[in-house]
C-alpha cells in the first residue's frame, strides 16, 4: 500500500506544472520503486534451463510419449505447454506428440460467486484421452483449485490411465487442497501479500518470473 501512495504522489507531481521535480527524475524514481516492489525469481536463461530439465524428466518417465498426451490449462498454462512441446519435438526428436488446451472456466468452484462475468477461453483437444497418460500443465500452483477444476474438466474427454501435474512455479504453504506437482521448475515460499507473475516472450519482451507485492 505504501508503494501505491508514493506512486500517486509522484504522478500528481508530474501533472502539476509548478513542481520543481523534472520528469526525468520522476521517471527514475518510479523505476526504482518498481524494482523495490518486485523481485526477479527467474530470468530467461534460468527458465530455459528449467524447461529443458522438465522435458528430460518427462522423457525419463514417458519415453516416446506413445501413450502420453500433454494438456495445457487455459490461459496461462498454454504458453508453458507449447514451449515444452517445442523443446521435446525439436531438441529431443519426440514424434507425434499430442498437445491439447483445456478451458476450466465453468468447472471452477468460484464460477457462480464472482460479481463480474468471466471470459472463457477455448478448449482445443482433438484426440481421445481414454486410457492415456495425461500431463496437466500450468504455470503456477497456488491454492490447487485450478488443478481440481482441470481434473473435473478432463473427465469429459474420457477416463485417463494416469494424470500427472507439471508446473513452472510451486507456491508452497498456499494450498487449499491436497494437490502436489509431479514435476516443478522452482519451489518458492511466499506470503499471501505477494504474488508470482510469469511473463513469456510471446506476450512480453522476455521470459521472466517476478515476485511482486500485492497492492
Amino acid at each position: 500500500m505504501r508503494v501505491v501512495k508514493i506512486l500517486r504522489i509522484l504522478l500528481f507531481a508530474l501533472i502539476l506544472p509548478t513542481t520543481n521535480i523534472s520528469k526525468t527524475d520522476l521517471f527514475q524514481i518510479l523505476f526504482w520503486i518498481f524494482l523495490m516492489s518486485s523481485k526477479v525469481l527467474l530470468n530467461s536463461k534460468e527458465i530455459e534451463i528449467i524447461l529443458h530439465r522438465l522435458a528430460c524428466q518427462l522423457i525419463e518417465n514417458h519415453n516416446d510419449f506413445s501413450n502420453t498426451v500433454l494438456i495445457g490449462l487455459q490461459p496461462r498454462g498454454t504458453y508453458l505447454a507449447n514451449r515444452l512441446k517445442d523443446i521435446l519435438v525439436q531438441h529431443y526428436n519426440i514424434k507425434d506428440l499430442k498437445l491439447g488446451l483445456l478451458d476450466i472456466t465453468f468447472y471452477r468452484d468460484d464460477f457462480r460467486r464472482r460479481e463480474s462475468p468471466i471470459d472463457a477461453s477455448s478448449t482445443e483437444i482433438d484426440f481421445l484421452i481414454e486410457n492415456k497418460n495425461v500431463v496437466l500443465i500450468d504455470d503456477v500452483l497456488f491454492s490447487g483449485r485450478s488443478i481440481r477444476a482441470g481434473l473435473s474438466a478432463i473427465n469429459d474427454f474420457g477416463r485417463p490411465n494416469l494424470v500427472e501435474l507439471l508446473v513452472l512455479i510451486d507456491r508452497r504453504f498456499s494450498r487449499h487442497l491436497p494437490i502436489q506437482p509431479n514435476y516443478k521448475g522452482r519451489q518458492v515460499d511466499v506470503i499471501n501479500q505477494e504474488r508470482v507473475k510469469v511473463c513469456w516472450k510471446e506476450t512480453h519482451t522476455e521470459d521472466v518470473v517476478y515476485l511482486e507485492q500485492n497492492t
